[in-house]
């Protein structure tokens, strides 16, 4: 529960810029103090609960960082709570589902881009949930205690991964996640994730950085490889740090190459207190929040983007939907681009910034069953289960994901047994929509250049729909009006198959990939072996133009100029062939029908698709009015959508 509410900032926002009929907001920033009861069996599942400190009430105690908009004029809102799930510390609405600046200090009412949720009126909160995330530029994050036995540090030999060049930019040094114990550590590189691993030469910088030693001359390179030293082994070191500076002569890591370091760590904080912190204070606020928000909101609704929604599947399938006193936290919630993903998190010596795709983070937890918010028998464990608690707890759950989520993140398991043999039948409350063509980054402004990619990037911006489905959402959960079907592809229409029986059409340059990342148990993260079962996942089917079959389709892709996918392949210097981290591709039309067959390209030309300017602006019209028919397209995006096309 929240013990007390500190206030560091309270001002009007963006200097008293309204927002449509809600007027002004407010904007507050402070500290949330909360404690947990470990015997309470709702905080039983936080991992190392049981090792933290207590507090002379014999609980465990956190801080979170909270901030909150909400309007001036607490009458001309519309009530409810809008809590979004900051990723890695940072505020994701306002860049993406509003098109916006990025960054958690907005100033300007420029800053919020088309500033949707103000406009509609909701009471915007974000708080912290992750004590690793950066609190630099007004991050968000928590404070929770370090476990500990009785006393004694826990310490545990752990493993981190590091690849220099493409989430993170290129580094210079690795940071660990945990202090080391001592320097009994190990360090190991390799190109890709089924490449050999050779060893490096590194020191340790402070106990929570190493860097990179030059390599050694020919004759020490001898005299290693004479001592045949294993894999796994610990190199023979001093137990003391003996710590030394960054050099100019250090050796620079390998761009795109996994670097594996294993290390004995401590000082584990527990992290699982996030999950209690949310809860609290989103029930804190529904039930006894008039002070801070000028009213008591009616309905909560929880969003989250990537890690963030991931997060969220997680809030619900633990049982943190449910406060301390049994009532449902929030009402409603929409998760974009998790695919079947969950945090690891809720762990001793867990890393939650972790994502597992095919190159990055492949062997460190995400894949948990159950998948689907259908009740499927898992055919490896054999438990029988679903995403959902199954009780009054669970909200009415929408889940939108990109082509990205299918070939990185198995989302096709959100909608089909877990030996993808058959469709789910999804339950009433819950809505799933695979926004077609479009990567995991995808929103306003992507990159439309290769980057570190073969082909040029997926621009297609989806926010669109996630606009119109939050509205959608909002409407299920305060007047019952449920939003449109699924809009998912299927089995049994031949619109979700096997990554190698996808029928890429022949296209100048076009290079697919030759595999979806798999889903498979994962008994050991630290020392993680070959996996001997799997999960099936499945992708979706293509057409002629090489553009997906199923799904909700935007205007750009329902009358597309190129062929838009949610995977692309690395060029070098990172590892060539290999399948993208998050990035899409674009492949343009050729412009006429002598262009096309002059570079012996399958797809028809623009000028075949569309033989004038009018008509391509009226079957984008076309599409447009099903989409606001079917309420998967605001008015405002409609005619901005209109504009572009009779522009192009």
């Amino acid at each position: 529960m929240i013990t007390s509410f500190e206030i560091n900032n309270n001002e009007p926002f963006g200097g008293g810029a309204t927002f449509g009929a809600t007027g002004a907001y407010v904007r507050i920033d402070g500290t949330a103090t909360g404690e947990v009861d470990p015997a309470r069996p709702c905080n039983a599942g936080i991992a190392l609960l049981d090792k933290a400190p207590r507090n002379e009430h014999g609980r465990v105690e956190y801080r979170t960082d909270v901030t909150i908009l909400r309007p001036a004029d607490a009458s001309r809102g519309n009530g409810r709570m809008l809590y979004e799930v900051n990723n890695r510390g940072r505020m994701l609405l306002f860049p993406n589902l509003c098109a916006g600046a990025a960054g958690n200090q907005p100033k300007t009412a420029a800053d919020l881009g088309n500033a949707l949720p103000l406009k509609l009126g909701f009471i915007l909160v974000w708080s912290g949930w992750d004590p690793g995330a950066p609190r630099a530029n007004s991050g968000l994050a928590l404070d929770a205690p370090v476990a500990t036995n009785d006393g004694t540090p826990i310490t545990q030999r752990i493993r981190e991964e590091f690849v220099s060049g493409t989430r993170l930019g290129m580094m210079k040094t690795f940071r660990l996640s945990y202090e080391a114990a001592d320097t009994r550590a190990r360090l190991t590189v390799r190109a890709t994730q089924t490449a050999p691993r050779r060893e490096v030469a590194f020191a340790f910088v402070d106990t929570t950085t190493i860097r990179l030693l030059p390599a050694p001359a020919p004759c020490e390179r001898g005299a290693q490889t004479n001592a045949k030293r294993e894999l796994g082994t610990i190199p023979e070191r001093s137990a003391a740090f003996e710590t030394d500076a960054v050099s100019e002569i250090d050796a620079i890591p390998e761009v795109g190459a996994i670097y594996e370091f294993t290390y004995n760590a401590t000082q584990p904080r527990v992290l699982g207190l996030g999950f209690a912190a949310t809860r609290d204070l989103v029930s804190r606020l529904r039930r006894n929040g008039e002070t801070l928000l000028g009213g008591r909101p009616t309905h909560a609704l929880g969003f989250g983007i990537s890690q963030a929604g991931r997060y969220l599947r997680d809030h619900i399938a633990l049982g943190f939907n449910k406060d301390e006193g049994g009532a449902r936290v929030f009402d409603g919630v929409l998760t974009h681009v998790a695919g079947i993903g969950r945090l690891f998190y809720n762990t001793p010596f867990a890393q939650p910034a972790r994502t597992r795709t095919w190159h990055e983070d492949h062997d460190f937890p995400e894949v948990e069953f159950p998948f689907s918010t259908a009740t499927f028998t898992d055919p490896i464990g054999g438990r029988t289960a679903s995403l959902l608690r199954g009780d009054d707890s669970d909200p009415l759950l929408i889940e939108t994901n990109t082509s990205t989520e299918y070939w990185q993140k198995a989302a096709s398991l959100l909608h089909t047994n877990p030996e993808g043999t058959h469709d789910a039948v999804l339950p009433d409350t819950v809505r799933g929509y695979f926004l077609t063509g479009t990567n995991h980054t995808g929103r306003s402004g992507t990159p439309r250049d290769a980057g570190p990619c073969i082909l040029p990037r997926n621009w297609h911006d989806p926010m669109a729909a996630v606009r119109a489905l939050l509205v959608a959402l909002d409407a299920w959960v305060v007047d019952g009006r449920a939003p449109p079907p699924s809009r998912l592809p299927r089995i049994d229409d031949g619109t979700l198959v096997p990554a190698e029986a996808v029928a890429f059409p022949k296209a100048p340059g076009f290079a697919p990939p030759h595999a979806a990342n798999d889903a498979t148990p994962l008994p050991d993260w630290i020392n993680p072996g070959p996996p001997t079962r799997a999960w099936r996942a499945l992708v979706p089917q293509v057409g002629p133009d090489g553009n997906e079959l199923a799904g909700l389709k935007l205007p750009d892709v329902a009358v597309p100029r190129g062929t838009h996918t949610g995977w692309n392949l690395y060029k070098p210097p990172y590892p060539a062939g290999e399948l993208a981290d998050r990035d899409g591709t674009f492949l343009a039309f050729a412009e006429t029908s002598t262009e096309r067959k002059a570079t012996s390209d399958a797809r028809p030309s623009l000028a075949e698709r569309y033989p004038t300017q009018g008509s391509y602006v009226t079957d984008i019209a076309t599409i447009v009015t099903h989409l606001c028919n079917d309420r998967l397209l605001l008015p405002d995006d409609a005619a901005a959508h209109l504009a572009r096309a009779k522009s192009e």
